[in-house]
């Protein structure tokens, strides 16, 4: 049985690659509608914020080098330099808000629901600023209101649902899958 750090690795490469298959599910738009932010929930449900938070960096990380594991099988740094780059970049502090979550509260459905919530918030000012940024660098300015009508509000809600989803997988599969974690 691999245990330990050895299977917090495989655990974390496991869930980068569902990061990426997730990122493929996806309809295009200004940000594209993917199904990132569910596999991010719920890796960081079901294995905890330390392996969950790996995985998230090394999607991001082989992403960077150039795997395509971005949404429409894109990579590399212009992707994270782009538009869009923010919101993927703020899955990081979705991790982070997490393991905070982790460090002062036993309720884990709470804390869960909270957590999350708030992490995906922070990451939707992180990414609106970001795409405010490079948009106006490169096509002229754009208003704030403007770029959270365009990129936030058509999420707001897909993502509450796949927050939902992924707390109740987690908590159904996490005996299952880790019983020996």
């Amino acid at each position: 049985m691999v245990k330990g750090k050895t299977l917090d690795l495989v655990l974390s490469a496991l869930g980068a690659v569902l990061i990426a298959v997730c990122s493929w599910i996806s309809v295009p738009g200004a940000v594209p509608f993917t199904m990132q932010t569910f596999a991010v929930y719920f890796l960081l449900c079901l294995f905890g914020a330390k392996t969950g938070l790996q995985a998230i960096i090394v999607y991001i990380a082989i992403g960077a080098i150039g795997v395509p594991v971005f949404s429409g099988f894109c990579s590399g740094i212009g992707v994270l330099l782009g538009v869009t780059g923010g919101y993927i970049v703020g899955f990081i502090f979705i991790g982070v808000i997490y393991a905070v979550s982790e460090k002062f509260y036993k309720n884990r459905l709470s804390a869960d629901i909270i957590s999350l919530s708030i992490g995906t918030l922070v990451c939707y000012t992180f990414g609106t600023v970001w795409f405010t940024a490079v948009y106006a660098g490169s096509n002229g300015a754009i208003g704030f209101w403007a770029v959270l009508m365009r990129c936030v509000v058509p999420f707001i809600l897909p993502d509450a649902a796949k927050l939902a989803l992924a707390i109740m997988l987690s908590r159904k599969l996490k005996p299952i899958l880790l019983k020996n974690k």
